[in-house]
């Protein structure tokens, strides 16, 4: 008797053990449903076309459009960000109304930092026709400030520039650049 009595005992543990292994399975793979899920982006959206606007003595003014195929929005992630994976193409418009264009092959923004990378093919032409040409560019949005430690080429009328890294205002007027090349005049 004493020897059935721990063979059921032994039986209804057994039952057990195998229960909360396949139940431990179960829940395992609704884990990792959950973990592909938060590296998921919250949302995406196609054919973007955003304006951001300004009222300026009760009238609306045009800052920025930015138009994209694609964005998938990241701010489910603790370090949240927008990707851009077919690029962008953003116009600026100054106060007069002048419009300086970027245009990248890729992209992706940080709104914790208020840093744009730009990738592939950037391309910023301003309203005066000058042309700034690299393969990959950061904005600091709150600092308005671009730069780049790659090569880069900038076409303007006083003759091309050339060379690897550097920094700027928005505007070009506030230039330095980390490492140069070609023919290029200075100004006092």
């Amino acid at each position: 008797m004493r020897l059935r009595h721990s063979y059921s005992i032994f039986n209804i543990v057994t039952a057990f053990v195998v229960t909360m292994f396949f139940s431990c399975e179960n829940d395992f793979s609704e884990i990792q449903k959950v973990g592909v899920l938060q590296n998921q982006p919250i949302g995406e959206a196609e054919q973007i076309d955003l304006k951001y606007t300004e009222l300026v003595e009760d009238s609306i003014h045009l800052k920025a459009n930015l138009i994209s195929p694609k964005m998938l929005d990241y701010s489910n992630r603790d370090f949240s960000f927008s990707e851009f994976p077919e690029g962008i193409l953003l116009k600026v418009y100054d106060d007069d109304g002048k419009i300086t264009t970027i245009t990248s092959r890729y992209a992706i923004f940080y709104p914790d930092t208020d840093i744009i990378d730009l990738r592939g093919d950037v391309v910023i032409t301003t309203h005066n026709g000058e042309v700034l040409e690299t393969d990959q560019l950061y904005y600091n949005e709150k600092l308005e400030w671009v730069f780049t430690n790659r090569p880069w080429v900038f076409k303007r009328a006083a003759g091309p520039l050339h060379g690897v890294g550097f920094d700027s205002d928005k505007d070009f007027k506030d230039f330095e650049m980390l490492e140069m090349g070609g023919d290029f005049e200075l100004d006092n």
